[in-house]
């Protein structure tokens, strides 16, 4: 049976946006998460019910010791059977399921019942493999990739089949491309049996940690947490000059635990914010930006970030809780950066004539108040923290927030989670696990490729040679590979292939490994903006009626900090200050000095980039501001290359300078 079916974020009145936009939203959601089908009856209660098997199974697992290939061969199995039963082969074929589904989620369950009862003699014949494990092998590499097919399109399995025919006739190709080249008895065992390949360190992290994340997000959502952020944040800024934008901002970092979702984040800001943002004069392409800003937020904002940050926990051998304290900074100078621009805003609008305080008088409650109604909202992402902080393992952090987020719904009837609206809610937890687990094994074969034919060292040098050996060439192009990456793939996708591929270059050059992690994942996250999949703005574009480039262009403005922070981890030797990681001999303060000259570099570009400081600026007054920011932001920079002495002293001399310029001209000069 069929049903009608709404992706939109349950935080979003269905009223507060015409069909077309909703529809419009619906679609641009689904680019991101993949079409889902909806099922009434019988099926709708076996889809339920496997979800929360799902769900159950990896509670179960967190809590209790499950051999890890039990763990990933049943994770990958779930993801299979969950992932044929709700995407369809087609758009045309939502909400019916189809004989071609029976059998694939039939060939998904035989292939984890074979693997599961394989055991480790399935292990020892990985080099000798018999004739059923290369046939299995083959089978659960097709299944993969038509499950990353349904839920992220068709680059993810076209690029993997890329790398796995460049595993097979490697051989024919010329230096420095070339390797030995592999058979299948060698090929397929190592991707669909061992670690190493589809259930490689992806798959482990998806199984361990993403999957508890999206339970514990759905979890939040259903308690009414994604909601109660929202009207907070207009609380919380309502009645200033500028609370139109602040509140996107405020909203945007709270929303980042229960959406997790760049695109969700934009859509559920959007639909209550810009009706506000409009009154205040701001035009619908500079709102559309601050929007899709504030969703790219989403992603990279502690305590849960984007999947791609678990990964970097795996890689790089550390408890998640050092990725959370290494983005910290970073993050606070982000939402630092897109406030900066919220105030240049607010001053911009003002002097064009527009009414800044027109938000006066729209919130309806106290923020203290509403603090009292809702704080427990707040609790478990405190907890996630504290958890971690005393010890805990990040899975345990997290299965101890969900205990304590289930007790405190019940602090209010219309979000108690009854044992009936729980079950739903572990179904969905399930559910938003899928594609990003879909994505972690599509990216398993790839990874498997890659190490397997020593690719990535290959690339490696040929990027340094392509550099010529130049670190700051070498992390512009990195930047680039990340970047055009990122355009045909999820954010998570992008990281993994870029972490084995790009990442190794920089490392080469003497950049920490976290850096160079890091370096890569705030590029993978860029593509939320990037065109032509800039699927954020394009959101934001549809609820504001702008036109959907020119707010990506004003998006790029407003996610300014994001594309200049991370070369400052790695041209700048002090720059890893900003990681909360300093180096061998620096001390706090020199930590505590690094992020005053970020954040004063990146105020002075923000300026730069919106034309206006104290009063509107000329062209050579932006020129002037974006050199004082790029003094300050990169010293180290300017003194290797233009041997120029202390060039951050220059950067504040000079910022000082145009400041007290800026405050003698008291009458501004209109655009």
């Amino acid at each position: 049976m069929s049903g009608s079916h709404s992706t939109l974020p349950p935080d979003i009145d269905p009223n507060s946006v015409d069909a077309a936009t909703a529809e419009r939203l619906t679609e641009l959601i689904e680019s991101e998460e993949g079409v889902t089908n909806k099922y009434t009856g019988w099926l709708g209660y076996t889809s339920v019910g496997i979800a929360v098997a799902m769900s159950l199974f990896h509670l179960w697992a967190a809590w209790d010791i499950v051999p890890t290939t039990t763990l990933r061969f049943a994770h990958v199995g779930f993801t299979l059977v969950l992932g044929f039963l709700l995407f369809p082969a087609a758009r045309r074929f939502r909400h019916r399921f189809m004989p071609w589904d029976w059998a694939l989620i039939a060939a998904g369950a035989y292939v984890t019942w074979y693997l599961i009862s394989g055991g480790d003699d399935l292990q020892d014949r990985v080099i000798f493999p018999e004739p059923m494990d290369i046939v299995v092998g083959w089978l659960l590499i097709a299944l993969v990739l038509e499950a990353a097919r349904r839920a992220t399109g068709w680059v993810m399995p076209v690029v993997s089949i890329c790398f796995i025919l460049y595993a097979f006739f490697g051989n024919h190709l010329p230096a420095p491309w070339t390797h030995r080249g592999y058979d299948a008895e060698r090929l397929v065992p190592h991707l669909s049996i061992t670690l190493e390949g589809i259930f490689g360190s992806a798959v482990d992290v998806s199984a361990t940690l993403i999957i508890l994340f999206t339970i514990y997000g759905a979890i939040l959502s259903a308690s009414g947490a994604g909601k109660y952020f929202v009207d907070f944040s207009f609380a919380a800024t309502g009645g200033k000059p500028s609370s139109a934008g602040r509140t996107v901002v405020l909203s945007a970092f709270l929303l980042g635990g229960p959406s997790g979702s760049g695109v969700a984040t934009t859509v559920t800001i959007g639909t209550v914010a810009w009706p506000m943002m409009r009154q205040v004069g701001y035009r619908a392409d500079d709102a559309g930006g601050l929007l899709a800003a504030g969703g790219l937020g989403a992603i990279i904002s502690p305590p849960i970030m984007g999947a791609a940050a678990f990964l970097i926990a795996e890689y790089l051998k550390i408890s998640y809780l050092e990725v959370l304290l290494m983005a910290t900074v970073p993050t606070v100078l982000y939402y630092a950066g897109l406030l900066f621009m919220v105030e240049l805003d607010q001053r911009r609008i003002a002097a064009r004539g527009g009414n800044p305080n027109a938000a006066k008088g729209m919130v309806v409650e106290s923020v203290g108040a509403m603090f009292r109604r809702g704080w427990y909202h707040f609790t478990s992402l405190v907890a996630i923290i504290g958890f971690m902080a005393i010890g805990y393992s990040a899975t345990l952090s997290v299965l101890y927030a969900m205990l304590l987020a289930v007790a405190l719904s019940f602090l209010s009837k219309e979000h108690a989670l009854w044992p009936r609206k729980l079950i739903k809610t572990l179904a969905d937890g399930a559910y938003q696990s899928i594609g990003i687990a879909a994505t972690c094994a599509s990216a398993g074969i790839i990874v498997g490729c890659i190490t397997l034919t020593g690719l990535g060292l290959k690339f490696s040098d040929i990027a340094i040679q392509a550099a010529g050996g130049s670190l700051v060439i070498t992390a512009i192009y990195t930047a680039l590979i990340v970047w055009v990456v990122g355009l045909a793939v999820p954010v998570t996708a992008s990281y993994i292939i870029c972490a084995v591929v790009a990442a190794p270059a920089l490392i080469k050059l003497g950049v920490p490994d976290y850096a160079a992690h890091m370096f890569v994942f705030y590029y993978a996250v860029l593509s939320e903006v990037s065109p032509p999949t800039a699927l954020s703005p394009f959101a934001a574009a549809a609820i504001t009626g702008a036109g959907p480039y020119r707010t990506t262009l004003m998006a790029w403005k407003y996610t300014l900090p994001a594309f200049v922070l991370p070369f400052i981890f790695v041209t700048d030797p002090d720059g890893v200050g900003l990681l909360l990681r300093p180096t061998e001999g620096m001390g706090w303060g020199d930590v505590a000095w690094q992020i005053f000259l970020a954040t004063a570099g990146l105020a002075a570009l923000a300026a730069a980039a919106q034309g206006f400081a104290r009063h509107i600026l000329a062209g050579w007054e932006r020129g002037v501001l974006t050199l004082v920011g790029l003094l300050l932001l990169f010293p180290a920079l300017f003194e290797a290359v233009l041997s120029l002495p202390h060039p951050h002293w220059w950067g504040v001399l000079a910022g000082a300078v145009f400041m007290a310029w800026q405050i003698k001209r008291p009458e501004p000069r209109f655009a």
